[in-house]
């Protein structure tokens, strides 16, 4: 095998990519039904987005679905409707997007913070049990970089404490949890549609749920052209409200998303089922080698990884000669790898000065703890699982289209850096401190 191209040797990857990695795949149909919207001046208007919630309902199997204008809105108008108010408490896992949970703080919520299963990435529920107080609302399960959560325990620890449950599908639209559709376990459903996303529509959130007074307060929050007398029979907490958003929020998304999401849903799960096989067959090449395992369900079980939304895998240097993930994704990358490669995850969130100190709303207490009936950050401990996965993880290159014959120079690529990574060792920086991102997936 020919020397590293990092220290000098030729490239493992040579054939050019062309549309590999371009996502979404944006068509004839897709540009004519975004100008049909444009062209009679519909953008703020709702019938395209109707259309959309009603279509994306169906396809998810609900009985009720809220468009938002991001999916961060979205996530807020879950907490909102399953109750999140002043001093309750939502758990969620450390390792996740912040839009995961900080809108609590919007809500004079807060949030307890769970750690990871080092296997899923995902939250543990054998981590959630003992941070339950009497404040405890909801609990936030997040399909974490594509990978099901494991929902039964997580909703048998819910129905047994009388909890409500969101799940965070912002990275696993139309993935399988043993044969069931997330999204469709918890009471709620919450998730981003951006652009970088698998189900991608531009600049959009969604809001599934069977539960019809769950979908009310959603439209309470922020949707106040739905919140009206047509809609809200059922929930006389918020009737007389009815008229304007009682968040004051504005969450309509704007209807060239909305027809995006049309044309998209028609052809989605073909696409994700492709790309679920070029993934899959690139996982499979680099089994059985040293450093590297794939993060990805076990087969056999009805579990999948929907669209591998920045996919990861497991990095164990231990196996390397402590060769740190940072110098082996160097490494990788000078071998001519695209598509999303990268060292690390996102950074665990109780970690940020937000989550400790910092008062945003000028309460006179740091905004976390500011109507919280105790101090849940002591119970920030046990989340070295949450604080070890920029150490441990790599992005993987995200292949949009099964292509073995440029699949094939990756798994090359990876498998040459892996066999001589002992030539990278001296010169090895290691990692930098805290690596992760605050902002990504």
């Amino acid at each position: 095998m020919s020397e590293l191209a990092l220290l000098g040797g030729q490239r493992a990857v040579t054939r050019d990519p062309d549309d590999m990695f371009t996502w979404p795949i944006i068509t004839r149909e897709d540009e004519d039904a975004v100008m049909e919207v444009l062209r009679r001046r519909a953008m703020s208007d709702t019938d395209i987005t109707a259309a959309f919630e009603k279509a994306f309902a169906a396809w998810m199997g609900q009985e009720y679905a809220v468009g938002c204008s991001s999916g961060t809105a979205a996530l807020q108008a879950a907490m909102y409707a399953v109750g999140l108010r002043a001093g309750d408490e939502l758990i969620c896992p450390s390792m996740t997007y912040w839009a995961s949970c900080l809108q609590a703080f919007s809500l004079r919520a807060t949030v307890v913070f769970a750690d990871v299963d080092p296997q899923t990435l995902c939250i543990d529920p054998n981590d959630i049990e003992h941070r339950i107080g009497p404040r405890t609302k909801a609990i936030m399960a997040v399909h974490y970089l594509s990978h099901p959560a494991d929902m039964d325990p997580i909703m048998d620890i819910a129905r047994r404490h009388g909890l409500m449950v969101i799940e965070d599908v912002s990275h696993a639209q139309g993935g399988l949890y043993k044969g069931r559709k997330l999204g469709t376990i918890g009471d709620v459903a919450a998730m981003s549609l951006m652009s970088g996303k698998s189900f991608a529509t531009g600049e959009m959130g969604i809001l599934t749920t069977n539960d019809r007074r769950i979908w009310e307060h959603a439209l309470a929050l922020g949707r106040y052209e739905l919140f009206n007398a047509n809609n809200v029979t059922e929930s006389e907490d918020i009737i007389p409200g009815r008229g304007l958003p009682l968040g004051g929020y504005k969450y309509r998304p704007h209807q060239m998303s909305s027809a995006l999401g049309l044309t998209q849903l028609k052809h989605y799960d073909e696409r994700i089922a492709e790309i679920d096989r070029a993934m899959n067959y690139f996982l499979d090449g680099l089994e059985g080698l040293p450093g590297v395992r794939p993060l990805r369900p076990p087969k056999g079980e009805g579990s999948t990884m929907a669209g591998w939304y920045c996919a990861h895998a497991h990095y164990l240097p231990e196996e390397l000669h402590g060769l740190s993930v940072t110098r082996f994704v160097e490494a990788v990358l000078a071998e001519g790898v695209q598509g999303g490669v990268f060292a690390g995850a996102n950074r665990a969130l109780h970690t940020h000065p937000l989550m400790n100190t910092m008062d945003v709303y000028g309460d006179g207490r740091p905004t976390r703890i500011a109507f919280a009936e105790r101090d849940v950050r002591a119970l920030d401990t046990g989340l070295e699982h949450s604080e070890a996965v920029g150490q441990r993880t790599f992005g993987l290159p995200w292949f949009k289209h099964f292509r073995p014959e440029i699949i094939d120079e990756y798994i090359a690529a990876f498998r040459k850096v892996i066999e001589r990574h002992e030539e990278l060792l001296p010169g090895d920086p290691g990692n930098p401190p805290n690596l992760g991102k605050w902002f990504a997936f």
